[in-house]
């Protein structure tokens, strides 16, 4: 296939939730916006829905915490539309609760994989398409827990955002030359499938969360890609090496 021209935005984990809040936005922003997810039949489903509201998308499957998948497979998209302009490593999630004594060495690999060796595969396997882009940039996501070290049995997710929020910084004083930008979100409670459970059994405590932020209700998927739209845009050409709280004043509690 030839390339093609315009802007590039690849978005891992984007087959619901926030990640397709943000292909979505990315995509009526003008990209050409390439979902990642693991579960194929979704990532079809989601893009028939993108291409529906006259976005240009496609899927593209692979496991963000496989070296070897992630690398060619953003080769693989680079190659085919000769740059990238925006990396967004969605991808993440907490992947169960374990307190340090009972944790095993495997849900220890796996939680740090998933969130914070996710980021590294990508951006390191974009940044040679990244050069090709236009205002190019990579955006992470870390969390509070990167800064509370995380709730009862979240340790390790909590390590790993910190882990996020110092990898943004880093990769920002590397490819600062090159005008590459590399800046993260935190967002805080935010109403997904995340929640489904609790919403569902627990209604009264789902509901009660609202209590303890200062603007009074839970975040949406779409306070989250507004940002990523405006970190992704020449707007932000002079924004790099931050994290943007979107918790509505969560992080400072009341």
């Amino acid at each position: 296939m030839s390339k093609i021209e315009g802007k590039i935005a690849v978005v891992t984990g984007a087959t619901g939730g926030i990640g397709f809040e943000v292909a979505k936005r990315l995509g009526k922003d003008g990209y050409t916006v390439i979902l990642n997810g693991i579960e194929d039949d979704i990532g079809t489903e989601r893009v028939k829905e993108l291409e529906a509201q006259g976005i240009k998308a496609e899927y593209c499957g692979f496991d963000v915490t496989s070296e070897e998948a992630v690398t060619s497979n953003i080769a693989k998209i680079g190659k085919k539309y000769g740059k990238i302009d925006v990396l967004v490593n969605n991808a993440g999630g907490l992947g169960g609760r374990s307190r340090f004594e009972e944790m095993t060495t495997d849900f220890y690999r796996f939680v740090m994989a998933l969130n914070l060796d996710s980021v590294f595969f990508a951006s390191r396997a974009a940044i040679p398409f990244l050069k090709k882009g236009e205002h190019p940039s990579i955006i992470n996501y870390t969390s509070n827990a990167g800064w509370t070290a995380g709730g009862p049995g979240a340790g390790i997710y909590g390590t790993s955002k910190a882990g996020v929020h110092a990898i943004t910084r880093a990769l920002a004083k590397d490819l600062a030359e090159y005008g590459i930008r590399a800046n993260a979100v935190s967002p805080g409670t935010i109403d997904t499938p995340f929640h489904a459970q609790i919403k569902a059994t627990k209604p009264e405590v789902f509901a009660s969360w609202a209590n303890n932020i200062m603007l009074g209700r839970l975040g949406q998927p779409e306070d989250v890609a507004g940002v990523i739209s405006f970190l992704a845009s020449k707007d932000a050409s002079f924004i790099t090496a931050e994290t943007i709280q979107i918790g509505g004043g969560q992080a400072l509690g009341i």
